[in-house]
Order: C-alpha cells, then sequence, then structure tokens
C-alpha cells in the first residue's frame, strides 16, 4: 500500500501525493452479503461565538449478521485534510466480512459536515468525535461493555489519525476515560505547531500544500497567518503570530501530556521515517509519551519508509520504499497488521501478534531492526562548525547500524536574525556523495542575533545500516527544500563551537 498524503483536492501536478486515504488495500469486489448502509448526521458544539450546532455527518455499514442478539464491536474511520468519507463499502470488506460494523465520518468543515476547520482542538473536532461515541452507544447491534459503552476502534492516517487521538484524549479529560478500546492511527502527529514549523523554521513545502488542500475551511485569521508563515518562511510576529500559537495550542497529544494526562489503551502507531511533514520523532513521542507504561507494554510502533514523502534533492536524500516491519511482524502490510491488532484488543482473538512494547523501525536500505531502547550511547565531539558552506563530518566508518534520534549540542553565534542552518545523518564513501538517510532534515533557527547560546538539536528519527566501505557523516546545510524560504531577507551563517553529538547505536 502506498502511503502518501491525504490532500484530496489538490491540482493534478501533486497527484503523485494523493492518497490511497490509508484505507485497507482491499479489492474493489463487493462484500460478501451486503451491509446495512445507513447515512446521517448528529449534532456537535457550535462554532465559537455561535449558537447554532455544527452538523457531522457519517456513513454507517452495519454487517449483515449483526443484530441486538449478536452484537459486533465497530470501527471507525476518517479521511486526511481535505479529504471526506468514504462512502464504498468495498473499501471495508475484510472488516465487515469479519464481523465489525464501522462508520466513517466528514470532519467539521469537510464533506457534508458543517462548521469550521480547527484542526483537531479538542474542544470542537475533539467533541465532533465525542458526539459520534454516543451516537454509536445507541445502537442495539453494537457490542457494548457496560452501558453507554461500545466496543470500538480506529483506524485512519495523517488526520485521520488525529481524530483518534483528539477524540480519545477528550474523552479522558472531560469523563476521566475514555471509550475508545484500541488505536490505530498513522502518519500523524504529536505537537502540531513543532510538525508544521520546527524551531519556528516553516515546512515551507508542506505548508504550501496542505494550504492548497484546505485552507479555505480554516477562520480567516488563521488562513492569513499560513499564508504569512509560507511566504515568510518563518514564524510570524505579531497578531498573526500570536493567533496561530493560540490556534496550534491544544491540538496535539503534546497538550493533554503536559497537563498529565496518558492514554490506558493499546495503540498501534505507524510513522514514516522518510515523513517529512509528520516525521518519525512525532510518532516517538507520541509511543514514549501520550501511552501510560502499562498501555505501552500493550502497543507496537512500526516505522515505515513511507508516508508524507517528498524527496530531498537539497541536500540530497535517500531511501528504499517499503514496510519491511509489517512482514517482520507476520503481515504483508500496516492494514493487515492494524486487523490483526484490532482483532486482539476487541474480540480477544490470539493472532499470534508479537512485538509489544518495542520500536519496529525500516532501515534506509529496507530491513526491519527492532530496538527496545532508543537511548543514545555513543557520543561524538565535533568541535567548529560554520553553517556558510554545506559540510559534512565524519562520524564513524561502517559497518555500523544507528537508530533512533541524534541531538546535537553546540555553542551557537548568529550575527544576523532569522539566521538557520539544517542537520541530518548521511551516509557515502566521501563527503562528497553522502546523501541525507530517509530524506529528513532538522533545522536550528536564530530570530535574533546571538553569540555562544547553547542550544541543543534533535536530529531527525532514522534507521540505517551503514556497510563496510562507507561512513557516517552529519551533514550541515545552510538550505534545506523542505524549508525554502528560510534565512530572512538577509543571507547568514551560524557558527557553532563546542559542538557534541549522541546517538543510539546498535552495532
Amino acid at each position: 500500500m502506498v502511503r502518501h498524503t491525504t490532500f484530496t483536492r489538490l491540482a493534478a501536478t501533486l497527484a503523485l501525493l494523493a492518497p490511497a486515504a490509508l484505507l485497507p488495500p482491499f479489492p474493489a469486489a463487493a462484500v460478501t452479503t451486503a451491509p446495512t448502509t445507513t447515512n446521517g448526521c448528529v449534532n456537535s458544539v457550535p462554532e465559537p461565538g455561535t449558537t447554532t450546532p455544527v452538523r457531522i455527518c457519517y456513513i454507517l455499514f452495519q454487517p449483515a449478521n449483526a443484530t441486538a442478539r449478536s452484537t459486533v464491536p465497530l470501527i471507525f474511520h476518517s479521511h486526511g485534510w481535505g479529504g471526506s468519507r468514504t462512502k464504498d463499502p468495498a473499501a471495508f470488506k475484510q472488516y465487515l466480512d469479519a464481523n465489525y460494523g464501522v462508520l466513517s465520518f466528514d470532519q467539521r468543515s469537510f464533506g457534508e459536515s458543517t462548521g469550521v476547520a480547527h484542526v483537531m482542538n479538542p474542544d470542537l473536532e475533539g467533541r465532533d468525535v465525542v458526539a459520534l461515541v454516543d451516537f454509536v452507544a445507541t445502537l442495539d447491534w453494537v457490542t457494548k461493555q457496560r452501558p453507554n459503552d461500545p466496543l470500538i476502534g480506529a483506524i485512519g492516517g495523517s488526520y485521520g489519525g488525529g481524530y483518534q487521538f483528539a477524540g480519545a484524549f477528550t474523552e479522558l479529560r472531560d469523563k476521566g476515560r475514555t471509550r475508545f478500546d484500541a488505536l490505530a492511527p498513522e502518519i500523524t502527529w504529536w505537537d502540531l505547531k513543532q510538525s508544521l514549523a520546527p524551531d519556528e523554521a516553516a515546512r515551507t513545502m508542506w505548508l504550501t500544500i496542505l494550504f492548497a488542500g484546505g485552507g479555505s475551511h480554516l477562520p480567516p485569521e488563521i488562513a492569513a497567518g499560513f499564508v504569512a508563515l509560507i511566504t515568510t518562511g518563518h514564524w510570524p510576529t505579531g497578531q498573526a503570530g500570536r493567533d496561530l500559537d493560540a490556534f496550534f495550542a491544544k491540538n496535539g497529544p503534546a497538550w493533554h501530556v503536559k497537563n498529565g494526562r496518558k492514554l490506558d489503551i493499546p495503540v498501534l502507531i505507524g510513522q514514516g521515517l522518510p515523513d517529512n511533514l509528520f516525521n518519525l520523532n512525532q510518532g516517538l513521542q507520541n509511543f514514549d509519551k501520550a501511552l501510560t507504561p502499562r498501555a505501552r507494554s500493550r502497543s507496537i510502533l512500526v516505522g515505515y519508509n513511507a508516508g508524507h514523502m517528498l524527496p530531498s534533492v537539497i541536500p540530497p536524500g535517500f531511501v528504499t520504499p517499503g514496510d519491511p516491519c509489517s512482514i517482520a511482524l507476520g503481515s504483508p502490510n500496516f492494514t493487515a497488521l492494524a486487523q490483526r491488532f484490532l482483532a486482539l484488543n476487541l474480540k480477544n482473538q490470539d493472532t499470534g501478534l508479537r512485538g509489544f512494547g518495542a520500536y519496529h523501525l525500516a532501515t534506509a536500505d529496507g530491513r526491519c531492526l527492532t530496538q527496545r531502547s532508543l537511548t543514545p550511547n555513543k557520543s561524538y565531539r565535533l568541535g567548529k562548525i560554520n553553517t556558510v558552506l554545506p559540510t559534512s563530518i565524519a562520524l564513524a566508518k561502517g559497518p555500523i547500524t544507528v537508530a533512533g534520534v541524534p541531538q546535537l549540542k553546540a555553542d551557537v553565534t548568529s550575527l544576523v536574525p532569522n539566521a538557520a542552518a539544517f542537520f541530518a545523518l548521511s551516509v557515502g564513501t566521501t563527503p562528497l556523495d553522502a546523501k541525507i538517510i530517509q530524506n529528513n532534515t532538522m533545522p536550528l533557527r536564530e530570530q535574533r542575533p546571538v553569540h555562544g547560546a547553547r542550544r541543543t538539536v534533535d536530529l531527525p528519527g532514522i534507521a540505517v545500516d551503514v556497510p563496510a566501505g562507507k561512513t557516517l557523516y552529519l551533514t550541515v546545510s545552510p538550505v534545506a527544500d523542505m524549508f525554502a524560504g528560510q534565512n530572512g531577507t538577509i543571507p547568514g551563517a551560524l557558527r557553532l563551537t563546542d559542538v557534541s553529538l549522541r546517538l543510539h547505536k546498535v552495532r
């Protein structure tokens, strides 16, 4: 299954990025026994400053043999940014044939749903999901664990992964527990601002695509802030910046965890290592921080070489597309793995699934690497770096295997405002042919002139086998195509001293 972006309204020139919407890649054949199909809407909380309820619309598939005497669990599904609910039952054939109900819904402002998109605000989109759970709790053919507590799981990716965390955390906040029993989010975020503009350096390539796919659904002041973010390349100042800060403040698991909440349910996380919108760092933080220890012991993180994936040309990158870890865990793809995971947690079926509490990461060359810990265990002292020109600094000769999130620390000096540099690990035979691992960089941006300011940069999460004859490098570049438009109107370099790098060495 190809996992690219889920922005279904993009121009034809972006068609290669368009989703497979992270739906099951099932054959488009008729369901064996046609389910009962119901289209409808529920009322949810009004837009701020209004009193008219927002309408959240759905399609519900009831398996032919699901009755009040023979109840079934239910699977939630929703679309990516700019999309709408999936109305073809063939898309959910294997769930329906396995006796699950399925509810696919239009998120606030998309499809037939009304309102404005607030990008997973718990007070709005979060409560939209809760309203749908309340509706499902009234269906006599859906299994109940106790009154008003339906047996439910969830699937979907990108924006369709965001609703899963938004709904579950909103219930946890408002009711002390969530009625979701298992989640399977893909390529979604931990902290939305951190994803869209790490260190307030805008991912301008992706922000342009996001705005093209759904900018008209945003509140007008946020749309204006988005435009400023895209055109300047960095977080806007003044009211536009304050509007964006307030808008994104609550929109992800990071805010809930900061306020003392963690989910105590099993979660199967799929994250793309070459995903240069919601990178592996985001999935690792969800796995490590958003779940209780008990939940994490029943959860799995799978990193694959797919996602919101644009090739890195400046600096040049490399990756071998694929999902070797779902295969290593006994499934042909992540979708099939998710069905096994949900069968275990919703039906208590022994599907032979193993690998709980671990990180299963596709390496850049396409094998599966499993680790119980990604804590850095190797340090390098690198001295001084000037970022005026691209440079690659040798770290270690192969064979060596590295995984996780490398961390760089340095004293930073900048003579001009908005100076930036971009960092990644790379592999090559020489510094001149080194290519960054899995197409990802992370920025360090100084908004104002500084002298000797101590900084820490989390590099992109990776997994790589460096073979004999090649070398692992740290690549530092003054520009990166995912962050086009940085460095302000006056080109400026950073001078780094007392530079050190820590990483997790497997062998």
